[in-house]
């Protein structure tokens, strides 16, 4: 479920459906003013001679050079040029100017990542104490918990400072997320965990789901990085997951209290929350645009995913002690 994140996945469908108005934004980087007003600062700060290419410790730290400082510096003063001559707003290197806070290049992004680590930080204390050892699905929920925190922390990362290393470790840990996801669901979904060949069964899905993973990264890695490929594989996998889980409400709906019925509609608030990618405006107070929304709503969907998994552990202990559980 944490793989609703995310990312760069619905970014690039953003540029598919709005191709033309994308287009227009993504050449701030290349307009005459932009590079003049680029030579000019590099010409006059980043000369060893002129004893000007000092950074403060924290831009260092972050790995902010005198030429990209210059870049930042440039886009904001062109941004504030735009803006007092009723001019839209440009996008610079394929991403909004916004307003840099102690050298973090998205702070809203970075803030949202950070919050929804949390949720998963909370929800894995909170499954690790409330549901039963004896549940089969409990090590599967964990891991996962786990996987999703290492998520988000590299998308916190790759908000701060945008680098290739950065941007493939955010790529790489939500395309994880979402498999392990598609990996889970039918184990708890078809009780594939209780089946009499469970670890048999459960192996080779767990293999089967690590090969798929390991080709697709390898694929990127090794022979290119392709964005739409990389989008269509994370959407399949995500879709497959979320058709699972409103299997699950559907199947479910009656027998059980109305919370059963949390995995469609969060999967339905997480594809509206993804559209927000769709409605790509340029960033409001400098800070906030729709990638910053898609990430804010993402936490008060991850605690209540968190709260139907402990919901329905909780059931299928009790029904499980009761001896009163069929395949469903």
């Amino acid at each position: 479920m944490s793989s609703t994140r995310r990312n760069a996945l619905l970014a690039t469908g953003a540029v598919v459906v709005c191709a033309a108005t994308l287009a227009y934004a993504s050449w701030g980087d290349r307009l005459p003013e932009f590079q003049y007003c680029l030579q000019k600062c590099t010409e006059n700060l980043c000369n060893p001679s002129s004893g000007t290419t000092y950074l403060p410790l924290h831009l260092r730290l972050l790995g902010w050079t005198c030429e990209s400082n210059c870049d930042y510096l440039c886009q904001r003063a062109l941004t504030a040029e735009h803006i007092a001559s009723g001019h839209p707003i440009e996008q610079y290197h394929g991403k909004w100017p916004f307003l840099r806070i102690f050298g973090v290049q998205e702070p809203l992004s970075v803030l949202f990542s950070i919050l929804n680590g949390y949720e998963h930080w909370r929800g894995f204390r909170r499954l690790r104490a409330r549901i039963s050892d004896r549940y089969g699905m409990k090590p599967f929920y964990l891991i996962s918990s786990i996987v999703g925190m290492w998520a988000w922390l590299c998308s916190s990362i790759f908000h701060t400072r945008d680098y290739i290393i950065t941007e493939r470790a955010d790529y790489f840990a939500a395309g994880l997320t979402m498999m392990y996801t598609l990996f889970y669901a039918p184990i708890r979904i078809f009780h594939l965990y209780r089946h009499p060949n469970s670890k048999t069964i459960v192996t080779g899905w767990g293999l089967i789901c690590l090969t798929a993973y390991l080709a697709h990264i390898s694929y990127l890695s090794f022979v290119t990085f392709d964005y739409s490929y990389n989008m269509l594989a994370n959407v399949i996998v995500g879709l497959t997951s979320n058709v699972l889980w409103i299997y699950y409400s559907l199947t479910h709906y009656s027998s059980r209290p109305a919370w059963a019925l949390w995995p469609a509609a969060i999967v339905v608030a997480v594809g509206c929350a993804m559209s927000l990618e769709l409605f790509d405006f340029p960033p409001v107070w400098d800070l906030l645009d729709a990638h910053a929304l898609w990430h804010a709503s993402t936490v008060v969907l991850v605690r209540g995913f968190y709260a139907f998994l402990e919901r329905d552990a909780e059931w299928e202990s009790r029904e499980e002690m009761k001896g009163q559980v069929g395949r469903r």
